[in-house]
């Protein structure tokens, strides 16, 4: 089996790609999928066009079980995926709706073909839960749905439903017992007066934390010297120091990356996933690899990294940037050495 260098991006479809490394060589996979239906990437061979959620879904499986070969046992799959909307009949992508072919003797069609999901116009198809019910179905264990939550959601122009602010991230493993480094992840914690007066029934009891509290002092006044309330408040309020165990709702805003027309992700979503799933000095794959964004965090995160990516613009884009982010620490490191 061929030996891959770690930390690039190659071009290659996922599955071939994959086929490519070593068993049980991936500490944990973080990786966004193409999305069904939504964008031509104008590649032949590529995912997220297929007539059927379903073809979509049998794919999508079939990649993932490259996965699972890939991964150590005590590994796991970090899974970011948005949904769709029926609109059968509809063509669409970047072609203006008209059938294009790749520049070759076979003239292959690329782009969105018509889809074919069998539901009402309009409606929510439900690929997250469908591909992760799949996957759970062929052998992974859906541990935890995690909810992208974005500030700045795309502006849509509907007027009969709410705008769409969230994305999902599936936590799947190979085994119950797997590699998660809760302590790296933790998150701030909120002051706990936010708990304790947060339904404003105890407010009679101390009138003046509710304006104070957020300070120092006051938590100092109304608890004991760390700002832990006090027995005689009467409540009990767990206490884990400044932080807390990572909640499943993450709030992150998504960022443009210049170079690429495409979404990105957010460095800031998938450094949680990096921390607990991987371990220093261990690899992360991504086999969706995009504009490199996996790439670039892992080797920030001084974890090893290797992904692919049918498309050769993006692939060139990755490896680039991944190169420019490590001559900028390497800058920033003689830096800090000469200082």
């Amino acid at each position: 089996m061929r030996m891959l260098e770690l930390n690039r991006c190659y071009c290659a479809d996922a599955v071939a790609g994959l086929k490519q490394l070593e068993a049980e060589s991936v500490n944990c996979c973080v990786t966004s999928p193409p999305y069904y239906g939504l964008r031509d990437y104008g590649v032949a061979g590529q995912i997220g066009l297929e007539p059927s959620p379903e073809g979509y879904i049998s794919r999508m499986v079939e990649i993932f079980r490259e996965v699972w070969r890939v991964l150590r046992d005590d590994g796991t799959l970090w899974l970011n995926m948005g949904d769709s909307y029926a609109n059968d009949g509809k063509w669409g992508g970047k072609t203006g709706g008209k059938q294009a072919y790749l520049d070759d003797n076979n003239r292959k069609r690329v782009g969105r073909e018509k889809s074919i999901t069998g539901l009402p116009p309009k409606s929510l198809i439900g690929i997250p839960w469908m591909l992760a019910f799949a996957l759970r179905a062929d052998g992974w264990i859906l541990r935890q749905d995690i909810i992208w939550a974005k500030p700045n959601p795309m502006p849509e122009s509907v007027r009969d439903r709410c705008t769409k602010a969230h994305e999902y991230i599936f936590l799947l493993s190979k085994s119950p017992h797997y590699y998660f480094d809760a302590e790296a992840i933790r998150e701030p914690a909120g002051d706990w007066h936010d708990s304790l007066f947060q339904d404003g029934k105890n407010l009679a009891i101390h009138p003046n934390v509710g304006k104070q509290a957020r300070s120092g002092n006051a938590a100092r006044k109304y608890g004991d010297e760390r700002g832990r309330p006090s027995s005689h408040l009467g409540a009990s309020v767990p206490w884990e120091g400044n932080t807390r165990n990572k909640r499943d709702v993450w709030t992150i805003s998504t960022k443009p990356f210049k170079e690429a027309h495409f979404a990105t992700f957010p460095p800031e979503l998938i450094k949680p996933c990096i921390l607990a799933g991987c371990s220093e000095g261990g690899t992360v794959c991504d086999p969706f690899m995009g504009s490199g964004t996996t790439l670039v965090t892992a080797n920030e995160l001084d974890r090893n990294c290797i992904g692919f990516d049918l498309n050769p613009d993006y692939c060139d884009m990755a490896n680039r940037r991944r190169d420019r982010a490590m001559a900028q620490q390497s800058l920033f490191r003689k830096e800090i050495k000469d200082s």
